[in-house]
């Protein structure tokens, strides 16, 4: 919303006072939002393929746009793998939150996890790896942490998750198993799912032996 004032006037142009009036801010031309949209599905493409190596250039291709329309929108290639980035967290958390108030406690946050893993695997990986994003995402980040040890603390009143792990543990662990299978040559594509499913056992409390050390905020 703008706000401005505007003079008023009595009978015969009589000066009466200022009011503050308040305007609607110009909302955005439905072109530019439609190139907006098709900058962020063809940048989400692009990554998923090329990683950070990918171009300016390629986006802009792929969207079936010009360069400066990517930069009319993005100052930076990382400010718009960060709106990518961002984009599905938001999606990602909004679906730990449904599993965390309607799935039982003892399963919800395994699902989140296998959920997390199959179709995030790259997200925390660029928090951590991408100084630019880093910032950008730094709130994004914050909630997500916070719903891991919501789902954690669930799991561990419900006796399915051991007592020494926290849920920046368990957030720390969810990209483990896609970066893993990356390293094998010609692996399947579902191979994570082993891996999720080692880290998974080694998170129950049956059989747990004591870490070595303690958590990393205490």
């Amino acid at each position: 919303m703008l706000s401005r004032e505007a003079t008023l006037s009595g009978p015969r142009g009589q000066h009466v006072g200022r009011v503050a009036c308040v305007t609607d801010a110009k909302a955005p031309r439905a072109d530019a939002v439609r190139n907006r949209a098709r900058l962020l599905e063809a940048a989400e493409a692009e990554f998923a393929q090329h990683g950070m190596d990918v171009s300016v250039a390629d986006i802009a291709a792929r969207a079936r746009v010009g360069k400066g329309t990517v930069f009319r929108h993005f100052a930076t290639k990382e400010e718009l793998l960060a709106a990518v980035v961002l984009s599905r967290l938001d999606v990602l958390i909004a679906d730990g939150e449904r599993l965390a108030e309607t799935s039982p406690a003892e399963s919800a946050l395994f699902d989140f996890m296998s959920l997390a893993a199959s179709q995030q695997q790259d997200e925390l990986s660029v928090l951590t790896n991408v100084d630019g994003v880093n910032d950008l995402l730094e709130g994004a980040q914050a909630r997500l942490f916070g719903l891991m040890e919501r789902l954690a603390l669930q799991a561990q009143i419900a006796g399915a998750l051991r007592d020494d792990v926290t849920g920046e543990d368990v957030a720390l662990l969810i990209c483990a198993p896609g970066h893993v299978a990356g390293f094998a040559p010609r692996a399947d594509p579902e191979l994570w799912r082993r891996y999720l499913a080692i880290i998974v056992d080694g998170l129950r409390p049956e059989g747990a032996r004591p870490l070595a050390t303690p958590p990393r905020n205490t």
